[in-house]
């Protein structure tokens, strides 16, 4: 395995690791407005996240980070192509940690909703918006043979991208769903089990559509055969395990199955793709591979020592965080921070 190949594979952990762990923040953001009935409950819902949103956050920006680093023209078509969806998504992630941070600043319940409505656009368009991006990744979108983005912000907006878009909103919901049944306790567990269960069909219904869409709207066939192996399917497998487990209220069992699934379908994308970076739907020939949009090899070998030392601390560090806040919040003003 050359240095190449490594970082396309620790790029694309880096992303499963954001979707795994950011997922269910941007899902609980998405059900604030509607599951939380009084401010305590909707306090109580923000502190299910409070110690996590802005650690799991940091995996999108070491991805980015890594991907500017390892491949650069990957970064730089990437970034001028998908400038404005990427603008709009820094911007609802703004939003959405400023919200966090003033919402509980003053008790006026206009203030309070005004942030509340905040968290849940700061969620829903990130959801939306990271569906649709990494859709048109393995789609292809016009890149020409300087290896430039020669398209509109139109062109991202094709119903294949769309459906995407909306399978990552369904799936997240239904992560956070079942995430607040395992960290609330009394009436809004309840609530939060009674839209698991409601949200896992849709969710269900949209990634089985997406998958099956994937067949025609990407070349999965030609590089991974009719039968794409045990990663896309078991994803479909899993998340419709998961349905039953709902029912039957085993939110812990359910939650890992619906964690597992979401990590299977990002690292579908990253089959589908390899060894490209970015598919050229122009010419096959113009896509970006690991290869022609890679850094040096001297370069890519000091990040690969530098990530062997920094990377097990970062993952103690998180694990350690999760163990210290595993215990459910309960909806006592005096014991809530935000």
């Amino acid at each position: 395995m050359d240095l190449n190949i490594l970082w396309f594979i620790l790029i694309a952990v880096l992303y499963m690791g954001f979707f795994l762990l950011e997922g269910f923040d941007y899902g609980v953001g998405m059900l604030l407005p509607f599951l939380g009935k009084t401010d305590t409950e909707r306090r109580t819902i923000i502190n299910t996240i409070g110690p996590f949103w802005d650690g799991n956050e940091v995996w999108l920006l070491t991805a980015g980070g890594a991907t500017f680093a390892a491949f650069p023209n990957w970064y730089a078509t990437l970034f001028s192509g998908f400038y404005l969806a990427l603008f709009l998504l820094l911007l609802a992630l703004i939003v959405r940690g400023v919200a966090f941070e003033f919402r509980s600043k003053d008790k006026n319940p206009r203030w309070r909703t005004l942030w509340d409505w905040c968290i849940f656009g700061g969620s829903l368009v990130p959801a939306l918006l990271l569906g649709v991006a990494f859709a048109n990744l393995i789609r292809g979108v016009p890149i020409n043979g300087q290896m430039q983005y020669v398209g509109t912000f139109f062109d991202l907006l094709n119903p294949y991208a769309l459906l995407g878009g909306l399978a990552s909103l369904a799936a997240f919901a239904l992560y956070g769903a079942i995430f607040l049944a395992l960290k609330t306790t009394g009436d809004l567990e309840k609530r939060a089990q009674q839209a698991a269960l409601r949200l896992w069909l849709p969710a269900a219904v949209l990634l089985v559509l997406y998958f099956g869409a994937t067949y025609f709207a990407t070349d999965l066939v030609a590089r991974l055969g009719i039968n794409p192996g045990v990663i896309p399917i078991g994803m479909i497998v899993l998340i419709l395990i998961a349905g039953y487990l709902i029912r039957r209220k085993w939110m812990g069992w359910a939650f890992a199955l619906t964690a597992l699934a979401i990590l299977l379908s990002v690292a579908t994308i990253f089959l589908i793709l390899f060894p490209r970076v970015m598919v050229s739907s122009l010419n096959p020939a113009w896509s970006l591979t690991i290869y022609n949009a890679s850094s040096s090899p001297y370069t890519l070998t000091i990040m690969t020592i530098i990530a062997l030392i920094f990377v097990p601390i970062v993952l103690l560090y998180q694990a350690w965080t999760y163990w210290v806040f595993r215990k459910r919040v309960e909806a006592k003003p005096e014991a809530l921070t935000y």
